[in-house]
C-alpha cells in the first residue's frame, strides 16, 4: 500500500493544478485570454489518441509562448499543446469526441472539453468567453479555478484552522506523554491522539491543494504549513507503532494509510480507531490499560538512531522496562555502548522533567 505522502505526490488533481498555477507560462497565457475575453479550448497532450479526435485546423509544432497562445485563441478552434507544455502542436482545430460520452455541461465548448478529458484522459482547459471562468477537466475530474485573491484568503483561513487543531493535538500529546511515564495510559488517550493527528493531516492536505493552485503566490503559505507540520507524520507513526497489536500482515504505515481513507463519520468513532489498531471494537475497550513500546518517547532523545530504538524496544518490550533498565542492561543492547547508555538514561530523565514541568505551566 502506498504511503500517504506517495499517494499525495501521485494525486492527479495536484498534478493538474501545478500545470496551470501562477508562475507557469501556461498560466500567463490563460490570463491573457481571460483579459481579452475571447474564450478558448486547450488540450494538453498530443498523443495519437488526441490527434485522432482532431479535425481541420493547421499544424504549427512551434515553441510554446504565452503571447502565441493568446493570439491563437482568437480563432474559434481548439489549441493542442504538447504534454510537456513546450510546444504548440495544433491550432484552430475542431475536436470530435464520442457524443455518447455523458456530460453534465451545457455549453458547447465545455461539453466538448469534458468529453475529450473522459475519452483521452488528458488535461483539457475550457475558458468561458462570457464569464471569464477557467475550468479544468481530466478523466472524470472537473475543477473550476478561482481568483488568486479568493484562493489566498481560503488558504489563510485554513492555516488558522490548522494552527488551532495543532494546538489541540499538542495538548493531547503532552497528556499522553505524562501518562506514559506514569504508566497509566488507557486506549482512550491513544485513539484521541490518532484522531487529532488525522484531523490535522486532512486540513494540511487541503492547504497543499491551495498551494498548488497558488503556484509562486503560495510561497509564504507553504512556509507556514511546513513549520506547523514538522514531525507530525513521523510522530503519528510512532504512536501507532507503540500501541498497535502486532501482526505479520500489518504495519504502522498500513494502518496510517487505512485511517486516511476513512470518512469523517468513521474518524469520529473512537472505537473504530481502536479496532484499526487491533483491539476489540466496543466502547468499553477504550478504558483498558495499555503500555507503549517506547518508540515515540525514545525518538525525542537527540542523536538516537531509529535502528537503536528498534533494538531497545526489541530487547525490553515496553517503555517502563526501558525506564527501569540499568546502564549495564542498556549497554548490552546492540548499538549501545556505555556512553550512549548514559546519554539515553539522561535523555529520558530530562524528558520526564520537561514533560511534567510543561504540564503545570
Amino acid at each position: 500500500m502506498l504511503s500517504r505522502d506517495a499517494r499525495w505526490k501521485e494525486d492527479p488533481f495536484r498534478a493538474m493544478l501545478k500545470k496551470v498555477a501562477p508562475g507557469t507560462d501556461l498560466y500567463e497565457g490563460l490570463e491573457n485570454i481571460i483579459r481579452a475575453k475571447t474564450g478558448a479550448l486547450l488540450v494538453v497532450g498530443d498523443s495519437e489518441k488526441v490527434l485522432s479526435l482532431c479535425s481541420g485546423g493547421f499544424r504549427l509544432d512551434t515553441e510554446f509562448d504565452p503571447s502565441r497562445v493568446y493570439e491563437l485563441a482568437k480563432m474559434d478552434g481548439a489549441i493542442v499543446l504538447s504534454s510537456d507544455l513546450k510546444r504548440i502542436v495544433y491550432a484552430n482545430t475542431q475536436l470530435i469526441p464520442d457524443p455518447n460520452i455523458p456530460t453534465s455541461e451545457t455549453g458547447t465548448r465545455h461539453r466538448t472539453a469534458q468529453r475529450m478529458a473522459k475519452q483521452t484522459g488528458n488535461l483539457v482547459i475550457a475558458i468561458s468567453q462570457k464569464r471569464n471562468i477557467v475550468t479544468l477537466y481530466k478523466d472524470n475530474l472537473k475543477y473550476v479555478m478561482h481568483d488568486i485573491g479568493v484562493v489566498l484568503a481560503k488558504a489563510n483561513q485554513a492555516l488558522q484552522t490548522l494552527e488551532n487543531y495543532k494546538g489541540v493535538l499538542n495538548r493531547a500529546l503532552s497528556n499522553l506523554s505524562v501518562l506514559e511515564f506514569e504508566d497509566v495510559v488507557t486506549l482512550f488517550e491513544v485513539v484521541v491522539v490518532i484522531q487529532r493527528m488525522e484531523m490535522v493531516r486532512r486540513v494540511a492536505e487541503e492547504i497543499e491543494r491551495y498551494i498548488c493552485e497558488l503556484g509562486t503566490e503560495g510561497r509564504l503559505v507553504k512556509m507556514q504549513l511546513e513549520e506547523l507540520m514538522v514531525d507530525v507524520e513521523d510522530e503519528g507513526l510512532y504512536v501507532i507503532n507503540d500501541y498497535m497489536v502486532e501482526a505479520k500482515d500489518r504495519t504502522a504505515e498500513n494502518i496510517n494509510a487505512e485511517i486516511s481513507d476513512w470518512t469523517a463519520e468513521d474518524l469520529l468513532d473512537l472505537a473504530v480507531i481502536g479496532r484499526a489498531l487491533g483491539h476489540a471494537g466496543s466502547m468499553n475497550t477504550l478504558d483498558i490499560p495499555v503500555s507503549p513500546r517506547g518508540y515515540r518517547i525514545l525518538s525525542k532523545i537527540p542523536r538516537l538512531p531509529y535502528a537503536v530504538i528498534e533494538n531497545l524496544v526489541g530487547r525490553f518490550g515496553n517503555l517502563q522496562a526501558i525506564l527501569q533498565a540499568s546502564i549495564e542492561e542498556l549497554d548490552e543492547v546492540e548499538g549501545i555502548g556505555e556512553v550512549r547508555a548514559r546519554a539515553i538514561m539522561e535523555g529520558l530523565r530530562r524528558l520526564r522533567q520537561q514533560i511534567l514541568l510543561d504540564r503545570h505551566i
